[in-house]
């Protein structure tokens, strides 16, 4: 019985790691979009967010399901269309966070994406993923 719940820890430590990976370069990728957004096309923070979000989370998408869950026998159809849900959830959440931050605390827009990808990263993104997108 102990072995099967350190192996449990184990694994679960092991996919978070996995998926904060993922979730640094699908980040790194968004920062890159969100600013191209910002200071090329000059959208506002939250319609850059908007649009950054949604290309990160593909490159998210396929990240996770080829290598931190590692979870392709579910049928790619079924785990998007959750993984979707999850990404409309998240940018709802980033989008309404910037908008605070930025526009009622007048924070710089770079660190309020930096301080609202943390959190709902971790408080939500990992959470869902894990439990339900690529649960095997």
């Amino acid at each position: 019985m102990k072995k099967k719940r350190k192996a449990k820890i184990r694994d679960f430590f092991l996919s978070f790691g996995k998926a904060q990976l993922s979730a640094f370069l699908g980040g790194l990728f968004d920062f890159a979009i969100y600013s191209i957004g910002i200071q090329v096309l000059g959208f506002t923070a939250y319609i850059s967010n908007i649009v950054s979000g949604s290309l990160g989370a593909v490159v998210n998408f396929t990240i996770n399901r080829y290598w931190t869950f590692d979870s392709t026998s579910t049928p790619v159809g079924e785990q998007l269309g959750k993984f979707v849900v999850v990404v409309v959830g998240s940018i709802f959440l980033k989008s309404i966070g910037i908008f605070f931050l930025v526009d009622h605390l007048s924070l710089n827009p770079y660190y309020s994406k930096i301080i609202v990808e943390i959190l709902v990263s971790l408080g939500f993104n990992f959470l869902m993923q894990k439990y339900w997108v690529f649960k095997k």
